[in-house]
């Protein structure tokens, strides 16, 4: 008995020891001192101004904040549902800078995106503006020898990791594991939320990290995903939001995580930060050269951009709890349930996880008892287009819930969906030109490579970079859904990082903006529906019994088998995936033609037989517990 237990307790000893492994003021003021002494110094710019880049963009956000008077804000919005538009326009910000830069994300990886977002902050840092960057310490800059480096690149250049695991900035298995048993909830607590934050005049907010895949640049698998940009006085709000985090104790500066303390006071010292290296560095080039084409971003950003009077940014507060005195902490999560609440006409949702928490389904329910009842249209993730899994797997087991009790109409984005690749071709028209990785603009150093995904902390598929989507049957490049928005009655519209599921609700701190005009919630709801078309989405429907008597049975039984926490095995489930038939027009599942328009095509359309697949109906079938921490 004690030879199986002590794996266990090796663990458990483990997390006890690596908690009591912080740092003494003595060694962290030898690593402030070290930096101090050490800090590369040199600017590029000795002008008021810090040689900001002229942009039309921080230009309209200017505009707005001048016309605003207190009681009619002006705010100038654009929604970036083009992932070239969404980068393009984050670089010619940070070139523009005059002040301050401030950044907040959930992901930050070492491939393209993030070695040129990370190269254009220290440029503009250089060059005399503030930059700081908060990043959630699990899935970024997992490399402690280069943060040792990027401490020492400039005194306007300020990085702190949130919530790091054990005072470290790295994570590997073991530590996961013992952060999981040793103190769940702090460990399961994640910053999740997205901000690009200039001159607190404007800001970026969405779904999109610092990572190749989220801006179409992944060779493999890439996201559909959204941002919003907001100029004018809300940026205020962004900028609070931002202090807060930024000046709470789970925002560790470099110096106090011990791995990097520990290389900052070695001899010999850092290395210099040597600089970028691109896999690519022609669709670098070509991305850099557009920031700063007006024409380009008068054409792909401006001409799209709306004047909005009222808009508003919610923040959930650092460490939210489920204590009811620290509800307030959970105010963004609680402003959209109270807008979903009060939906009368028709709500729109886009969101990469159909899991929802227990407040969330008690809405939609009573929404669905309303007479007349609002229509409920669900844009998410199929098995074959999703990286998580086990948290589709969860979604799979209460579809009949959502049909029957929500009244939701659900459709799951294909992997191969048109409009995901023409975006992805949008993004990527040099890539012919480019031939194969180059090593131009290398540094000499071997190129750090994650194959990266949007790594949630939960029990199953958790470990990030090995949480691969399901492999399929037909060839080709994939796609997966990362955007979380909204759209209410067509009146008001949501972009964030908002996942609508219980991590959201209860664990993750999320953020977003919601911008209250009919225009841009049309716009909002237009992106969404497309994604629901049949060239893109399977539809969701109830199962047609083919087999008269045995069908009725199977049907029964697979009523009762759904409401089992545990051993919920019965195969046949409620509904299945529809496929539209050629010559057929699109139409809902309530459509008398429906059965006549469209064809079954299996539950996990697309998916190879694979160990993914088995893990999905396993956790299906007894994984109900575990819904919360997913």
């Amino acid at each position: 008995m004690l030879m199986r237990c002590r794996p266990l307790l090796i663990l458990l000893l483990s997390s006890v020891l690596l908690q009591g492994c912080t740092l003494t003021h003595a060694q962290i003021k030898r690593a402030d001192t070290v930096v101090t002494a050490r800090m590369d110094r040199d600017t590029t710019c000795d002008r008021d101004d810090h040689c900001a880049t002229p942009s039309p963009l921080l230009d309209a956000a200017d505009k707005a904040l001048a016309d605003s008077t207190p009681d009619k804000p002006e705010h100038v919005v654009t929604l970036l549902d083009d992932s070239q538009a969404a980068m393009v326009a984050r670089i010619n910000l940070i070139r523009a800078a005059k002040k301050s830069i401030d950044v907040q994300t959930y992901i930050w990886d070492q491939d393209d995106i993030g070695e040129l977002a990370l190269s254009e902050l220290i440029g503009a840092a250089r060059r005399g503006v503030q930059v700081r960057i908060l990043a959630d310490q699990l899935f970024s800059f997992e490399d402690p020898n280069l943060l040792a480096q990027l401490a020492l690149v400039s005194p306007n250049l300020q990085i702190r990791l949130y919530n790091p695991t054990f005072h470290n900035s790295q994570t590997p298995p073991l530590e996961f594991a013992a952060g999981i048993v040793c103190c769940f909830m702090k460990f399961n607590q994640r910053m999740h939320n997205k901000l690009l934050l200039v001159d607190d005049a404007i800001g970026i907010t969405g779904g999109r990290n610092y990572q190749d895949r989220y801006f179409n640049w992944d060779n493999d698998f890439d996201y559909v995903d959204r941002d919003v940009m907001v100029g004018g006085p809300v940026a205020n709000d962004m900028a609070t939001s931002f202090n807060l985090f930024w000046n709470h104790k789970r925002a560790v500066p470099l110096t106090h995580l011990r791995d990097v303390n520990r290389l900052i006071v070695r001899d010999p010292p850092p290395q210099a930060w040597p600089g970028p290296h691109y896999v690519y560095p022609a669709r670098v080039a070509v991305t850099q050269q557009e920031a700063e084409d007006n024409d380009w971003l008068t054409e792909h950003l401006l001409d799209d951009s709306m004047s909005v009077s009222k808009v508003e940014f919610f923040s959930d507060l650092p460490a939210k709890t489920e204590e009811p005195s620290r509800r307030e902490s959970r105010e963004f999560t609680a402003h959209l349930m109270h807008l979903v609440d009060n939906a009368k006409k028709e709500v729109i949702l886009q969101t990469p996880y159909l899991v929802m928490s227990r407040r969330a389904e008690k809405i939609f329910k009573q929404l669905h008892r309303d007479n007349p009842s609002p229509q409920i249209v669900v844009s998410t993730n199929s098995l074959a287009s999703t990286d998580a899994f086990a948290v589709y797997a969860l979604s799979y087991k209460r579809r009949r819930t959502y049909l029957t009790k929500f009244g939701f109409d659900i459709y799951e984005m294909k992997p191969r969906a048109e409009f995901a690749n023409d975006a992805y071709l949008q993004a990527n028209v040099d890539d012919e030109e480019q031939g194969p990785p180059s090593t131009a603009g290398s540094t000499g150093k071997s190129h750090k490579r994650f194959p990266g995904t949007d790594r949630r902390p939960g029990f199953f598929g958790s470990m990030g970079r090995r949480n691969r989507p399901a492999p399929l049957i037909s060839p080709g490049r994939r796609f997966g859904l990362h955007a979380k928005s909204l759209v209410v009655d067509d009146d008001l519209a949501m972009v964030g990082s908002h996942n609508f599921d219980p991590r959201s609700d209860h664990y993750n701190t999320e953020a977003g903006v919601i911008v209250y005009d009919h225009g841009f919630a049309s716009e909002l709801r237009d992106s969404i529906l497309e994604a629901t078309q049949p060239q893109n989405a399977w539809t969701i429907a109830p199962r047609k019994p083919t087999i008269p008597i045995l069908g009725q049975i199977s049907q029964v039984i697979s009523a009762v088998s759904d409401k089992l926490p545990l051993f919920d095995i019965w195969p046949f489930r409620y509904a299945t995936s529809y496929e539209l038939k050629p010559d057929c027009p699109p139409m809902q599942p309530s459509n008398p033609d429906f059965t006549r328009c469209y064809a079954p095509v299996g539950d996990f359309p697309d998916v190879a037989i694979s160990p993914k697949l088995i893990y999905t109906r396993l956790i299906t079938a007894f994984g109900a517990g575990v819904q919360g921490v997913l």
